[in-house]
């Protein structure tokens, strides 16, 4: 045996990785399950999204505490058991969860949805539901004896009728929910084996919970379809205001507006991807469900294929172009403030350049001012100090020296200008440099 591993488990196998368990165990996640005909079937799907999972499997829990049963493990990802004369299955998924009651068999041929689902749903009453109810199906297989008129039991303007490849079974539904809430679908069996039965009865049942789970992308889709015209319109107004140049204040309003555009839009979307994403992964696992079922037209009736292509199709395509349209207008959106941001900075940097140029006017008039502050600076202090030495070589006449003061104060005014001139001149000269 090669060596896959540095670690080794006890026995000296490789160490497994954490997940391989749960890998392997997820091709069994959902086995079919043999079905003794005639048979009843009451199939429920509720929306457990947002944390609801867990109560719904606590629910369980407790509803099998009250009947004597053993629940489901925390990592089981499907449970059956025997609940009185009938069968529940339950199964948890990303979103939603399903209940599945097999109702007792009974011999001989049966008239179709008799007695109504209505009167047959007790044991689903007595588990709490988890979340809103979106699927509610009532499922009957009763054997062809070519009494049965579809037309008769179905609305035939939206009857839709399949032979499976095998040609052991008819398969019929108008899609429409009875006075009870339940969509009922008819299997005419024609010589399917339990296991056969079983295995048609999981497809039928999943691909119309996934139809149904698929076309909330819709819902989601009409819903944002008026928000989003809204800002496809108020953005055609906005960019036409900004061909005509209305100034910085017009156009930083402007860019205010695209961006209160941009985050409402930005909003929608995300909260529709997943809701997109999940429509499109469903609608792709409903196809794979009719293409494994093979199909053939009966008794002159639309396929479920052709019937479906042409009411899912146009849905799925409107969920597409929601998703494009809000795409498409996130681009414009970002291209339009980009270029709106361009404006703004471009008359910000004029603005700038203008004050700049403005500052530099002042500086020119405050260094003009400083200049002639101080010439009439040096002129005052001239004159105080011509004026003391007047007064000094007064005194010093007085004092008997021989000394004229007109003629000493005249020679020392030039003398006391230059020297109050150079003092000023030093002392500007230092505080420019910043010593």
């Amino acid at each position: 045996m090669s060596k896959l591993g540095t670690e080794k488990e006890q026995g000296g196998w490789p160490a497994t990785h954490p997940s391989r368990s749960e890998v392997l165990a997820e091709v069994h996640a959902r086995p079919f399950t043999a079905i003794t005909k005639p048979a009843r079937i009451l199939h429920f799907a509720f929306d457990t999204s947002g944390g609801r999972g867990e109560a719904a499997r606590q629910a369980l829990a407790e509803f099998c505490d009250a009947h004597g049963l053993s629940g489901p493990k925390a990592s089981e990802r499907h449970w059956r058991a025997a609940v009185g004369d009938a069968v529940l299955r339950w199964e948890p998924h990303s979103e939603f969860t399903t209940y599945r009651w097999e109702l007792a068999s009974t011999s001989g041929s049966l008239r179709p949805f008799v007695p109504p689902a209505a009167n047959l749903a007790e044991p689903m009453r007595q588990l709490p539901p988890p979340g809103p109810l979106l699927v509610a199906l009532d499922l009957h297989i009763v054997a062809d004896d070519g009494a049965i008129a579809l037309d008769q039991v179905f609305q035939r303007d939206s009857l839709a009728v399949s032979e499976t490849n095998s040609k052991q079974a008819v398969v019929a539904t108008d899609f429409q929910a009875d006075s009870s809430g339940f969509v009922r679908i008819l299997i005419l069996d024609r010589g399917l084996g339990p296991d056969s039965a079983g295995a048609l009865v999981q497809r039928v049942l999943e691909l119309e919970t996934y139809r149904t789970f698929a076309l909330l992308g819709l819902i989601e889709a009409q819903r944002l379809g008026p928000s989003i015209t809204r800002i496809e319109r108020r953005l055609a107004g906005l960019t036409d205001e900004m061909q005509r140049p209305e100034g910085f204040e017009s156009n930083h309003r402007l860019l205010d507006d695209l961006t209160a555009l941009a985050a409402e839009l930005e909003a929608g979307a995300a909260a529709s991807l997943f809701r997109f994403g999940a429509s499109r992964a469903y609608y792709e696992i409903m196809q794979a469900r009719l293409e494994t079922i093979g199909e053939h037209h009966a008794d002159g009736f639309p396929t479920w294929s052709s019937f479906l292509s042409r009411r899912m199709a146009p849905a799925m395509r409107t969920c597409v172009t929601t998703e494009e349209r809000q795409a498409n207008l996130s681009r414009k959106l970002a291209r339009a403030a980009q270029l709106l941001r361009t404006r703004v900075d471009i008359e910000l940097q004029q603005q700038n350049r203008d004050l700049l140029t403005s500052m530099n006017e002042r500086t020119r008039l405050q260094l003009r001012l400083q200049r002639t502050v101080e010439g009439l600076s040096v002129a005052a202090i001239s004159y105080y100090v011509v004026g003391l030495f007047g007064y000094v070589v007064k005194g010093a006449k007085d004092a008997g020296l021989p000394v004229d003061p007109s003629l000493a104060t005249a020679a020392f005014v030039p003398v006391a200008v230059l020297l109050i001139w150079w003092v000023v001149r030093r002392i500007r000269r230092r505080v420019a440099s910043g010593e």
